[in-house]
């Protein structure tokens, strides 16, 4: 036991000498401090916030422009064109560039962060199309604009429909 014991502390000695030898504790506590201000700021990507929002009470038809997640929608819906509220229909690939708008459910009487994504590459779905400005931003503020076609960053800028994830509740600044 006492010769294993003794290996485990050579070995573990040598490993540490070989990296110390090749790294600095400057580079060691750069590198940590990313790794905690990229975990600190994982909190804050849409995806991690939309997740909350699972199970939130919802009526009405997704398919009708009046649904209240389409406030600040411009575009047709997914719902009709064979995909779901947040979910962009088969060969049709989200634009990571949204806009956003906040919208009252019906339900519990608060406001929630809606972002809508336009969902790009396959030509565009001629059912359903919803025009609602509630709250809409002129186009010189374009992160709140929905006249403006977001298939930007996609593979094809060809625009299909929209869809309107719940990112959050929205709260008093």
């Amino acid at each position: 036991m006492n010769k294993l014991v003794q290996w485990i502390d050579k070995t573990v000695d040598a490993s540490s000498r070989a990296i110390a030898s090749r790294s600095s504790r400057r580079g060691f506590l750069g590198r940590l401090g990313g790794y905690i201000v990229g975990a600190s700021a994982l909190p804050l990507l849409p995806v991690a916030r939309a997740q909350a929002a699972e199970g939130l009470a919802e009526m009405g038809d997704p398919q009708s422009c009046d649904y209240w997640r389409y406030c600040a929608l411009g575009g047709t819906l997914c719902t009709c064109c064979g995909g779901s509220i947040s979910t962009c229909p088969p060969g049709a690939e989200p634009s990571p560039i949204s806009w956003v708008g906040t919208c009252r459910n019906p339900v519990d009487g608060k406001d929630y962060l809606i972002s809508y994504n336009d969902c790009c590459g396959k030509a565009v779905c001629a059912r359903c199309f919803c025009h609602r400005a509630e709250r809409d931003m002129p186009v010189y503020f374009p992160s709140k604009a929905n006249d403006i076609l977001w298939c930007f960053g996609t593979e094809s800028q060809a625009y299909h429909c929209t869809v309107a994830a719940v990112i959050g509740e929205a709260t008093a600044s």
